[in-house]
């Protein structure tokens, strides 16, 4: 390894579980270098507007309050970089990461912050909307369409919690469905199909999400008969799951069947001692800003003890030899 750093804390990964750990860790004095990944900022940098995070009453759009958690963190003493962890070896520490394909990294303990990504139906206006009136984030963004009709595609327990959600918020909910039935659980297929103001239209497919500059329609086509209809709407909600930045890390760490790192409860530790893991990367039940930075901030204490631990062992070892 002829281009090697070694660094006492590295943090992969830069939302808001990311930059918390940054802040903990730094006014720790471990001494942090956190590589932001490929989308610095990660989920909240293609959010328009957050009004959920405490401490914020007039709200802030997503790309600032991320640069405000960079900002603060870097005030604080982080070493914030630009790169992508590429590869890691965490069979011995110093663990090992390889950044951007060429220079590797030796820490004594590392956090890893990588998020998940929206899975998203690949349509263009999806993508061309997205953050003005396309959505993966019921809870996030719902509230931004209170008594308004929208829509929202998927077929599992979060797309029926999300349209329930939705329910509540805004006068009529239009819930797609690809299939003749849901992948949800009975109970909350039942509430769904309980609640008035929800229409699930069966066999549909989303064809095109109209609008120029933010969403005013949706194209859907029956897959039994072809026929397209167009309903208008001022929202259009995605929710077909997300997927876990963890793949860099199979092999080495527990993942669930979906590719979500396992931490022990109640803390942030995976089954390697000294790599710890916040935010989306293991978190598929909440995914929000605050449990991200949260969980941050959970895995820069953790790492704290972990390695205020080793010193106090390597200081009794010197003293005895």
């Amino acid at each position: 390894m002829s281009d090697t750093e070694k660094v006492h804390c590295l943090i992969i990964g830069s939302g808001p579980a990311g930059y918390t750990a940054a802040i903990y860790a730094a006014r720790a004095n471990l001494k942090p270098v956190l590589y932001q990944g490929l989308q610095p900022g990660g989920q909240l940098t293609i959010t328009t507007d957050v009004e959920n995070y405490p401490g914020y009453p007039n709200g802030i759009m997503g790309p600032e309050m991320m640069v405000e958690f960079e900002q603060q963190a870097q005030r604080m003493g982080a070493d914030i970089r630009w790169g992508m962890a590429t590869k890691v070896d965490f069979s011995n520490r110093p663990f090992k990461v390889q950044i951007d394909d060429e220079k590797w990294i030796e820490a004594d303990a590392v956090i890893i912050s990588t998020g998940a990504s929206a899975k998203w139906l690949n349509i263009p206006s999806e993508q061309r909307l997205n953050g003005h009136g396309v959505s993966a984030c019921a809870v996030c963004d719902g509230f931004f369409f209170r008594d308004q009709e929208v829509a929202i595609v998927g077929a599992g327990d979060t797309a029926c919690e999300e349209a329930l959600y939705l329910s509540k918020l805004c006068s009529n909910v239009h819930m797609f469905i690809r299939k003749g039935e849901m992948r949800a659980s009975k109970v909350m297929q039942e509430r769904v199909l309980k609640t008035a103001n929800i229409k699930v239209y069966w066999h549909t497919e989303t064809d095109e999400v109209i609008g120029d500059k933010k969403v005013e329609a949706v194209r859907i086509k029956n897959t039994q008969t072809n026929e397209l209809t167009t309903i208008p709407i001022k929202a259009f909600f995605v929710a077909i799951g997300h997927e876990p930045n963890s793949s860099l890390f199979k092999g080495w760490l527990d993942m669930d069947e979906q590719g979500y790192l396992i931490t022990q409860p109640g803390t942030s530790k995976t089954n390697i001692e000294g790599v710890y893991a916040s935010g989306d990367v293991q978190d598929k039940i909440y995914r929000q800003a605050v449990t991200a930075a949260g969980s941050g901030c959970m895995a820069a204490l953790d790492a704290e003890r972990y390695l205020g631990a080793l010193e106090h062992e390597a200081a009794s070892a010197h003293v005895a030899s």
